[in-house]
């Protein structure tokens, strides 16, 4: 239980961290309250009203007045907004530089473009950043739309009551997001657009006002423009490359609507803590050697693309199961020709493939012994 300040220890001046969530009292000229200031409780409620607050995130405040100091069953904390104290994101790795940028675009507002190769983490690092920030994540999946309306509605058709066909417009997340966010103010939404370049370019376009200062979006069910409130952020996702198939390019000007952040793999290190701690039944010293494989898969100039997150996790997932022996090496080496070879072009058995060069790869290594050693004693 964390200790409980006394009133006569905080004074106007001081600076301490805590944690905002939105205000819930209604009528309020404060936005944001927290209950802590340091890791001690407060004596009183700690209200601020600073824009650049963010609901779940670390910040530094400043002291500015105790409203009712002499009552104990009244009164509030006033503090002023200094920094952001970081983003506080579990059971994900993100490189220091890009958390650093990453939360200086949100705290700005800015659109924000993420791009990096297939299984490098942009979608669950979009859900936790949402998570960390006590933001509210919509996630809308740009490979579904064909048609600039399928952003905002999609056509279906239902029986009436007599059996005739009705059709009708339906709103899309995107949608109803941005209409949930206009009567829910105090809250905070992520809206998240996931595989970008896969929608094509002219339905992209139905974008480019909502993205930009006007802030607004075509609605065909009303054949008016919605006005986004600010509560809205968006962030997009792209994998971009000729090793990618139905994807199209994204235009200067599209380009020039958000901030590009690039992502990338995580290091071999935090590749191997992270499939440590989601699967602790496989021994570090398996996982230290599939990430070993992985990164030289992912290295290769044999191979036109690298190797998600996904493939090694799956190998985990494999190796952690009653049916399969962990302490054998063959074993291994057929769920690696299945999760590796498997996510590439051709065959395992057809050098002239990709599938095939990846599994050179993982044979060299495996027939080299390139078993890392063990420090946590696993097998």
């Amino acid at each position: 239980m964390s200790r409980r300040l006394a009133l006569e220890d905080v004074q106007p001046g001081q600076i301490y961290e805590t944690t905002f969530w939105p205000n819930p009292v209604e009528g309020s000229d404060y936005r944001f309250r927290a209950t802590h200031l340091g890791p001690a409780k407060a004596p009183k409620v700690v209200l601020c009203d600073d824009g650049r607050v963010r609901p779940g995130g670390r910040a530094r405040v400043r002291v500015v007045r105790v409203h009712k100091p002499n009552r104990s069953d009244r009164g509030f904390i006033e503090v002023e907004f200094m920094q952001s104290a970081g983003l506080e994101l579990s059971g994900i790795y993100l490189d220091p530089e890009v958390s650093k940028k990453l939360q200086v675009l949100l705290e700005s507002g800015l659109n924000i473009l993420l791009d990096g190769p297939q299984g490098s983490g942009k979608t669950t690092t979009v859900r936790e950043v949402a998570r960390a920030l006590g933001m509210e994540f919509v996630f809308f999946n740009c490979a579904a739309v064909m048609e600039p309306t399928d952003f905002v509605a999609t056509l279906q058709i239902r029986a009436s009551d007599t059996g005739a066909p009705i059709t009708e417009f339906l709103p899309t997340e995107l949608m109803r997001a941005i209409e949930e966010a206009t009567r829910r103010p105090r809250r905070r939404y992520l809206v998240f657009l996931d595989e970008l370049n896969r929608a094509p370019e002219a339905a992209r376009n139905v974008l480019m006002p909502a993205l930009d200062s006007t802030r607004r979006l075509y609605d065909p069910v009303s054949n008016t423009f919605v006005t986004i409130p600010d509560n809205v952020q968006f962030v997009a996702a792209v994998n971009r490359g000729s090793a990618f198939s139905a994807t199209f390019g994204i235009d200067a000007a599209q380009l020039d609507r958000f901030a590009p952040l690039q992502m990338d793999y995580l290091p071999a290190d935090e590749e191997v803590k992270l499939l440590a701690s989601r699967h602790p039944e496989v021994s570090r010293r398996w996982i230290r050697q599939i990430v070993s494989i992985a990164s030289k898969v992912r290295a290769s100039p044999d191979v036109d693309r690298g190797l998600s997150v996904r493939a090694t996790e799956e190998v985990c997932i494999y190796l952690s199961h009653p049916l399969m022996n962990a302490t054998i090496a063959s074993d291994l080496a057929h769920v690696l020709r299945s999760s590796f070879c498997g996510r590439f072009d051709g065959r395992w058995d057809d050098a002239a493939t990709d599938a095939g060069a990846v599994w050179r790869v993982i044979r060299e290594a495996l027939d080299a012994g390139e078993i890392p050693a063990d420090d946590d004693g696993g097998a």
